[in-house]
């Protein structure tokens, strides 16, 4: 069968570093973090009291009335505006074209813990005749691609994916693959959340995964250093529009990058820990490389998962030297979370348009915080400063607990 050519036109952002692709590439190539003391709600009794929350969002910016507002999640809020922006950035006219062939992709770990947490109050203070009608359209995680297809009137494939932090990846990767299958000529795809919530953090904080530098909140995510200590829960959304290259130059589009590989795999390992050897993982990358045509040596930027953990940083600058071989040590990683904080599922959506950025402008993100080099992790991390350099071929890396491992590898259009 004969594969469609995917590329990517748009690109959309709801990030605690910029509500919009500008800000957010200009916080990433400054090495502005936007790690602070938690605000959404009163952690004082919690380990962790700090969080990258979004900031200074109005879902009436982007067509949303506060009726509207109300009975609608953040998280599902997030996609619409990143959809809006992706698509105006685009230059795609809706009006021209067979919305019957454009379809929604967006995946979230979560959905709205936030709703649940409310409406159970109700339901144990007032009772179960109190709970309001929107509680289970407005908590499950389909409820962005659905809305976002609502909104716009896209009668293409629509679906949601749930793999954790792998989600926004998984989203990306399967919508390459309906287009390049001919299911659809338009995709819209990445990844959504917003749970910053005391269940959440609370959960988060048992299992000991978040950082407890509460006093120093910006040096708290800190990727691949030897004084990590945690991650830093983040919110937000990352979308881009993929289409055929066809249907791009068909319309005069402005093409980004093309797509040009996918790779998953599972562990098959741990509810939550990383195979400790890195294979499955390492093998996610090579699936993805073989799946792009490329050499290891050919990739010129990793963006690497490096949620600022002491086993997923370890295991993933392994997983990196097995797949890479002897390049893993010429090629240049970073990880975004140390400026982002790790926005869960929508993690992979938004690191995949940085890395579309990094392709296009030829400049590589830093991993800030980077001050006390770890043994086990011995690459060249892109420490605390961005470096111009030409980028022709990019991996984004995600993996999730349950085991998941998704990598995406996208270029410059030749």
């Amino acid at each position: 069968m004969q594969k469609n050519r995917v590329v990517i036109t748009g690109l959309g952002i709801i990030s605690p570093v910029g509500n919009d692709v500008s800000s957010f590439w200009n916080s990433l190539k400054t090495g502005k973090g936007g790690v602070g003391p938690l605000t959404s709600f009163d952690a004082t009794n919690f380990d962790s009291r700090i969080a990258a929350e979004v900031k200074g969002f109005d879902p009436g910016l982007y067509g949303m009335d506060p009726k509207e507002a109300r009975r609608t999640a953040k998280f599902v809020q997030y996609a619409i505006a990143a959809s809006k922006q992706a698509i105006e950035s685009s230059g795609m006219d809706l009006n021209k074209e067979n919305k019957e062939r454009i379809g929604v992709l967006i995946g979230s770990g979560i959905g709205s813990l936030y709703v649940i947490e409310e409406e159970h109050k109700i339901m144990l203070s007032k009772g179960p005749s109190r709970l309001s009608p929107f509680l289970i359209p407005m908590l499950i995680v389909n409820e962005a691609s659905g809305y976002v297809g609502i909104k716009f009137g896209l009668k293409g494939p629509n679906l949601c994916v749930a793999t954790a932090c792998a989600s926004g990846s998984h989203a990306v990767g399967d919508a390459f693959r309906i287009i390049e299958r001919g299911d659809a000529d338009v995709m819209i795809a990445g990844g959504t959340e917003s749970c910053i919530v005391p269940t959440a953090v609370g959960g988060f904080c048992a299992l000991r995964a978040l950082s407890k530098r509460n006093d120093n909140p910006g040096k708290a995510s800190r990727p691949f250093d030897r004084d990590r200590d945690g991650f830093v829960m983040a919110e937000g959304c990352g979308l881009v529009v993929m289409e055929t290259l066809e249907h791009a130059n068909k319309r005069k589009a402005n093409i980004i990058a093309e797509m040009a590989g996918f790779g998953m795999t599972c562990d098959a390992y741990h509810i939550t820990a990383p195979d400790p050897d890195g294979e499955g993982a390492a093998r996610a990358m090579t699936l993805a490389l073989a799946d792009a045509g490329l050499k290891p040596e050919e990739v010129d930027y990793i963006n690497a998962h490096g949620t600022s953990t002491k086993l997923n940083d370890k295991v993933e600058t392994l997983s990196m030297k097995r797949a890479f071989g002897a390049h893993a040590k010429k090629v240049m990683v970073s990880s975004t979370k140390s400026m982002t904080g790790h926005l869960l599922g929508a993690a992979g959506g938004v690191e995949f348009v940085a890395c579309c950025l990094a392709i296009r402008d030829g400049v590589v993100p830093p991993t800030i915080n980077y001050e006390y080099p770890d043994p086990d992790c011995d690459l060249d991390y892109v420490p605390n400063t961005a470096r111009e350099s030409k980028v022709k071929v990019c991996m984004s890396n995600s993996l999730g607990f349950g085991g998941h491992n998704a990598s995406l590898v996208v270029k410059n259009l030749k």
